[in-house]
């Protein structure tokens, strides 16, 4: 019997099992007939008819377990609007999670049968890895199509590079399918949240696009209102912007800069994400259909090992990053002159879920603090807690802290915990596999860290990584939440990014307010409170208001909608993201005058 913890119960996964219990069942419609050729014909019939309803009930299993198929993408390299072979150096990609049933009698009796199964990796493509001189290469492509903002794309009319960009779009949206089984398998996320990543993407481009065809900042005419000074107002490109971009989000994230730095005039480089970098190798035959040579490159592999040496030439002029702010502060000091590197960069956070005393008073209705539960739920849970908005650390009340934490961990005990492309009653998992053994082992140490420090695991199985065997390569890990959490533990202070749900009680809230005030970071932060009493609350966020770049109350935090400004205060941002704000980040305001005579 395989070492390790396995699916243990129907809660912990959500695969829907095929009826095939029918079959056998239509056996007994095989009557003893003794007359030849009688039962030959009855015999025949009926297996034909076990074969047909077989094949019904497969093609139902299969439509439970939609996409189930792991994709392969060969990677390339690819500047210069041309694609090469892999390099000798490529490396396998593997997927998340793939499902190995097991015999019955290497299982426990007691274990369901559709539960007899260990979760391992599956090669599911490979990705070049580009040494420090290749990368050079590709930035010299970069600065000979930005030719000092000569190039053809820098110097291209504003409408025509909306029409270019339309035209990307448009081939892209014939590769949807291919690139959400991607993300799908790539970096575990589901069927609907990927479909949602990319769809949001586009819609993120068309409004972009929209604001830029309305708004009177992008070269609409003389303004006269300055006396006999006539202004002609513009913005222009930067030059060489280099983008990169995290594993979460790999698709949005990224385009999140690049069609805002593209649409601008900018000639850009992207650092293909080392996990979730396979969706980027199937947009390489709508760029090369729609932009100019090198002006969209991909540079693959290391990040330590391709982007330094870049940063050293001193051509690159603009940094769009969002990652770990270590590895931004790295980069800029690489360059010979930080001063002239325009920065856009979307660091961590360690949101804060506030939960108010008000919420608890024996005269508000329970439907209050439900919904406060809901929304915690998808604030800390959503694609596993791997968002920069997550909700990190949960504040409340002492005294009702830990009937709290139970309530919400009975919550997360009927979350479903599966693979991406799996269902449970006709929807996908809501937990899924991290992208990568490393993600678990940081995670376990988060928690065993807690626990040793007084805190416990309050939810059934929490921090169980399902079907794990000696290989250890299953990374699908049961959501933990901690209670009580407080200072001197590493989750007080670290962003987990993962599914980790750390609850901490609070005697003041200027307890609170210290946190908030003296923390690292400066994203966002939910005030939870009841409808009834908000005097608390409203002093509370204008306390914040100089902390955090975004104050949500009763609900999750979040980048939503594109149209608002998404930003953050210390180690959370430099720059501000959004369908108008980007733009602005990756342009300079031209100014062309003359005066009356």
């Amino acid at each position: 019997r395989p070492q390790g913890p396995l699916v243990s119960s129907s809660r912990l996964s959500s695969t829907v099992k095929p009826p095939l219990a029918i079959v056998p069942r239509l056996s007994i419609a095989i009557v003893s007939v003794q007359t030849g050729n009688l039962t030959t014909t009855i015999m025949t019939t009926l297996i034909r008819l076990i074969a047909a309803l077989v094949a019904v009930v497969l093609a139902a299993s299969s439509a439970a377990r939609v996409d189930a198929a792991s994709p392969f993408v060969h990677g390339k390299i690819f500047f210069n609007n041309e694609s090469g072979a892999s390099v000798e150096d490529s490396k396998p990609v593997y997927g998340c999670c793939e499902s190995t049933k097991l015999d019955a009698d290497t299982c426990p009796e007691d274990l369901d049968e559709d539960h007899h199964r260990l979760l391992g990796k599956v090669q599911i493509g490979t990705m070049p890895q580009m040494t420090s001189e290749q990368a050079l290469e590709v930035l010299e492509s970069s600065v000979g199509a930005w030719n000092g903002g000569s190039g053809v794309w820098p110097q291209m009319s504003l409408s025509d590079r909306v029409a270019s960009v339309q035209s990307f779009l448009a081939e892209l949206q014939h590769k949807r399918e291919e690139i959400v089984q991607v993300l799908m398998f790539e970096i575990g996320k589901n069927k609907k949240d990927a479909e949602a990543e990319f769809d949001r993407t586009i819609i993120f481009a068309d409004q972009t696009i929209d604001y830029i065809k309305g708004s009177g900042q992008f070269g609409s005419g003389w303004d006269a209102s300055n006396g006999n000074t006539r202004l002609f107002l513009s913005r222009a490109a930067v030059g060489v912007v280099m983008t990169l971009a995290p594993y979460n989000y790999p698709l949005n994230e990224s385009y999140a800069a690049l069609i805002p730095a593209l649409l601008m005039g900018n000639c850009v480089i992207l650092k293909v994400p080392t996990i979730g970098g396979l969706a980027h190798m199937l947009t390489i035959e709508a760029i090369s259909k729609t932009l100019p040579p090198g002006t969209l490159n991909f540079i693959s592999g290391s990040g330590r090992k391709t982007m330094p040496p870049l940063m050293r030439t001193g051509k690159i002029d603009s940094l769009a990053f969002i990652g770990g702010s270590k590895a931004a502060d790295d980069l800029i000091k690489a360059h010979p002159e930080p001063h002239r590197l325009k920065l856009f960069l979307q660091l961590e956070a360690k949101n804060m879920g506030v939960f108010m005393p008000n919420l608890f008073d024996e005269d508000v209705d329970d439907s209050e603090l439900e919904h406060a539960l809901k929304e915690t739920i998808t604030g800390t849970l959503s694609f596993n807690g791997q968002r920069c908005t997550a909700l990190k650390l949960l504040f409340v009340p002492r005294l009702h802290s830990e009937a709290f934490a139970d309530r919400l961990a009975r919550k997360v005990e009927k979350l479903s915990v599966g693979l991406p492309h799996e269902q449970a009653e006709g929807k996908f998992s809501s937990i899924t596999p991290l992208p990568g053994r490393g993600r678990i082992d940081y995670m376990r140490s988060l928690i065993d860290d807690a626990i040793e420090k007084g805190a416990r695991i309050v939810n059934k199985n929490g921090g169980m990584v399902v079907g794990e065997g000696e290989a250890n390569e299953s990374t699908l890990m049961v959501p933990a939440v901690l209670y009580p959490v407080k200072r001197g533990m590493r989750i007080y202070e670290e962003e987990q990014f993962g599914p980790v749900v750390p609850v901490t009680p609070y005697d003041s809230i200027d307890e609170v307010e210290e946190y908030a005030r003296t923390g690292q970071y400066g994203q966002q932060v939910s005030i939870f409170t009841s409808k009834s009493n908000g005097a608390l609350s409203g002093s509370l966020v204008d306390k914040f208001s100089t902390v955090f770049g975004k104050i949500n109350i009763n609900s999750q935090c979040g980048r939503s909608p594109d149209t608002a400004p998404f930003s953050g205060r210390r180690s959370s941002a430099m720059g501000t993201m959004s369908v108008s704000h980007a733009l602005m980040e990756f342009s300079i305001p031209t100014v062309v005058s003359y005066k009356d005579v």
